[in-house]
């Protein structure tokens, strides 16, 4: 109960002075529960404090770094590295966390350092921070303490997360360049709707003829922009943020759109190969450390990334729970390539299932590689034809009537 309750203190951060064991005074900064857990740890450090008190916040100070989870990856690696040596759990902690960059991480990776220093286990330790470590996360390291295992599940811990991280950061590259760019055409037009064609409109109205129909036409909608272009951004603005709000608050909106994704031209593919490997590579990663299939089906579902392929990890869960083969339960949700279906049935057979996974999660994310590298090469040329048919296309409107009156003169 007493190592329960200290684990329920919140962490702090305490400013202390003190004497070394040569009698030097020295001061510094260690996060903690209370004052008397910090005395206590800043003896065991050899120092004698002679003043802790907490550090006050600083109105005008930066805002704490966001946790990002390639750090957590980056933890991850170091840890298994630490562990491998045979380095001490706790000692590892100490290690990692004051070679960290992230202020925010190396707070969490002290405050899981002091519980399990307490006497907690690793893996609830973990579970008390479950926005850096999800449920798959603290299920393996709990495996890895259990079968005594730990430093090589957190090897393939690291690889999972250093995979997974790619492959979204990859099928993010595809998806931002050609918004970016695109976004930077439109404020491009915007402006020259707004700035430069009413400059030529004042031109053209002292010639007395009429104009052409295309310069017409965009003189027209340099007007309208002009009018409205205050609604439009407001209205662009409420549209976005209306958006993010239903896809956080609606799962109905959210699933209809992951749905959506997997029909989308192109970009469908990415995503349905994507959800493969994410599959594939959850199901590989914890079937080796030992998780029984049921259970591993659970963390799978929820690691697709997809909706659709969430439920059919579901029901591929129940299936297998009332004693289907896993290769009949995939085969029965037709939404799995033939590839996968057939690596899964010489899994079971050989009794390799872990290493056939990992083989279809390799090929699925070699196939998000080259078809993002593809889109990519794809993209380019596309979007400067974009670009060149805005602007170009308005340099041409507005230069069509100058044109006219010096082929009439």
């Amino acid at each position: 109960m007493a190592n329960q309750a200290a684990a329920n203190v919140k962490q702090a951060t305490y400013v202390w002075q003190g004497k070394d064991s040569k009698g030097r005074v020295t001061k510094g900064e260690i996060p903690g529960g209370s004052i008397a857990l910090v005395k206590a740890q800043l003896r065991k450090q050899g120092i004698n404090p002679t003043k802790v008190k907490k550090k006050g916040r600083d109105l005008f100070a930066a805002s704490k770094p966001k946790i990002k989870p390639m750090d957590v990856a980056i933890f991850t690696r170091q840890l298994a590295t630490m562990m491998k040596a045979g380095i001490p759990l706790v000692q590892s902690f100490e290690i990692v966390g004051g070679g960290l960059e992230n202020a925010s991480m190396r707070e969490v990776v002290f405050a899981i350092r002091d519980e399990v220093a307490s006497g907690n286990n690793f893996a609830d330790a973990l579970r008390k921070h479950p926005r850096q470590f999800d449920d798959l996360f603290c299920n393996l390291v709990e495996a890895g303490e259990q079968s005594g295992a730990l430093e090589s599940m957190l090897e393939s811990l690291a690889t999972y997360k250093e995979k997974s991280e790619a492959l979204k950061a990859k099928i993010k590259k595809a998806m931002n360049y050609p918004i970016t760019v695109v976004a930077v055409a439109l404020i491009v037009t915007a402006i020259l709707l707004i700035k430069v064609v009413p400059q030529f409109a004042e031109t053209f109205s002292s010639f007395g003829a009429e104009l052409p129909i295309f310069t017409q036409y965009v003189m027209r909608i340099s007007d309208f922009a002009i009018a409205w272009w205050l609604y439009i951004l407001v209205g662009l603005g409420i549209g976005v943020y209306i958006f993010k709000e239903a896809k956080v608050r609606s799962k109905a909106f959210a699933d209809s759109l992951e749905r959506l994704a997997l029909k989308a031209p192109i970009f469908g593919d990415i995503v349905k190969s994507s959800a493969l490997a994410r599959f594939t590579r959850t199901l590989s990663t914890t079937f080796a450390a030992g998780v029984p299939l049921v259970d591993a089906l659970d963390s799978v579902a929820g690691a697709t990334g997809n909706v659709v392929y969430k439920e059919a990890s579901m029901r591929i869960r129940d299936d297998v729970t009332t004693g289907i083969q896993l290769t009949q339960a995939i085969k029965s949700t037709d939404r799995f390539p033939i590839m996968v279906i057939q690596m899964v049935s010489i899994g079971e057979e050989s009794g390799a299932l872990d290493d056939m996974l990992d083989k279809c999660a390799t090929f699925y994310e070699a196939e998000v590689d080259n078809a993002v590298d593809g889109l990519t090469a794809m993209m380019e040329p596309l979007i400067m034809a974009v670009l060149g048919v805005l602007v170009g296309g308005l340099m041409i409107a507005m230069y069509m009537p100058i044109f006219q009156i010096g082929s009439v003169v």
